[in-house]
């Protein structure tokens, strides 16, 4: 698999750690240039969840990665390792960002979340065909009382997991409720508020599952082929095959064995769509539907909001993926 992995080095890192420490007032409490108490997300959906939970409370949330930058590739400058050591909250996903994993784990934050703590890990790759053959039994509503598959799963962001979490709206939710005891323990006078804004969140996030789960329900085929393998969650959650082009890192290079096993899919699926995402190349998906006859879509793995996305935050990017989907599958 040929991923592009740019990295501070730990040289760097540690410099900039210490420059950061240097300029840190004795009072206990980081705060940012505002004078407001600050959490660091690493990219769009964790920082969503903390705007989300901490609300109106008098709070910053920034994030590291900005709007347009695809995640994976994130290059961290001085200042941003520096921003880390001084905030209050650092929210990140081991896993998907190197560069930030490896900047979390020198900074001086004194709180820490993961988000892969919050919730269990499982292993995807670029096919998510066969389940049923992998104690993966997706029986029409199995998911409305949730579901464990024994030895499918990494905790704690242990090498193998696949971190896109947020695409399946109950993981989601959980992640949420894990982060909302988190930022409690940070600021323990905004205790209630955050609680109450969780729980709104929850329930939207409910909803949204419902919504998926009636949308998808009457389709004429469960296989969908996408450039980037970001939605195993998903496609778990509902019952559907995913099948990638790439990998889970949307800059893994397909072989033409692969190109021809999706070619060969999407015929005896009868497949109507390639999709693509929006901050990653989209020759794959082209090539592969000009070489079928197919359609192209996109499919947004939602990690970043930009002028091409298709809503302004995660719940309407969401619902455009869900639109995609039904017509991409044939449900009524």
């Amino acid at each position: 698999m040929n991923v592009r992995r740019r990295l501070l080095t730990g040289t760097a890192i540690a410099g900039a750690t210490a420059l950061s420490l240097g300029t840190l007032s004795a009072c206990s409490g980081a705060s940012d240039k505002d004078g407001k108490p600050q959490v660091v997300a690493s990219f769009y959906p964790m920082e969503f969840l903390a705007k989300q939970i901490i609300g109106d409370a008098d709070v910053r949330v920034d994030t590291l990665t900005k709007p347009g930058v695809e995640p994976h590739d994130l290059e961290l400058k001085p200042r941003q390792v520096g921003d880390l050591s001084k905030a209050d909250v650092v929210v990140y996903l081991k896993g998907l960002q190197p560069a930030v994993d490896e900047a979390v784990g020198q900074s001086e934050a004194k709180h820490k979340v993961d988000a892969a703590t919050l919730t269990s890990l499982e292993k995807h790759g670029a096919s998510e065909r066969g389940h049923e053959h992998e104690g993966h039994d997706h029986a029409e509503g199995e998911h409305e009382g949730g579901h464990e598959h024994e030895g499918e799963h990494d905790h704690g962001g242990e090498a193998g997991g696949d971190p896109h979490v947020w695409l399946d709206p109950t993981k989601y939710a959980e992640v949420a409720k894990g982060l909302n005891k988190k930022l409690a323990e940070a600021y323990p006078d905004h205790k209630a508020d955050f609680q109450k804004n969780t729980d709104a969140l929850v329930t939207k996030l409910t909803a949204l599952d419902k919504e998926f789960t009636a949308g998808l329900k009457n389709r004429t085929t469960d296989t969908f082929i996408t450039t980037h393998a970001a939605f195993g969650y998903l496609a778990e959650r509902y019952g559907l095959d995913q099948e990638g082009i790439s990998g889970v890192s949307p800059e893994a290079e397909a072989s033409p064995a692969r190109i021809k096993e999706i070619q060969e899919i999407a015929k005896k699926e009868k497949v109507s769509t390639v999709f693509f995402e929006t901050l990653a190349s989209n020759k794959g998906a082209k090539t592969v539907a000009e070489d079928t006859g197919l359609k192209t879509g996109v499919l947004d793995p939602i990690e970043g909001i930009n002028d091409k996305s298709k809503g302004d935050d995660y719940f309407e990017v969401m619902r455009a993926n869900l639109a995609a989907l039904k017509q991409a599958l044939g449900a009524r």
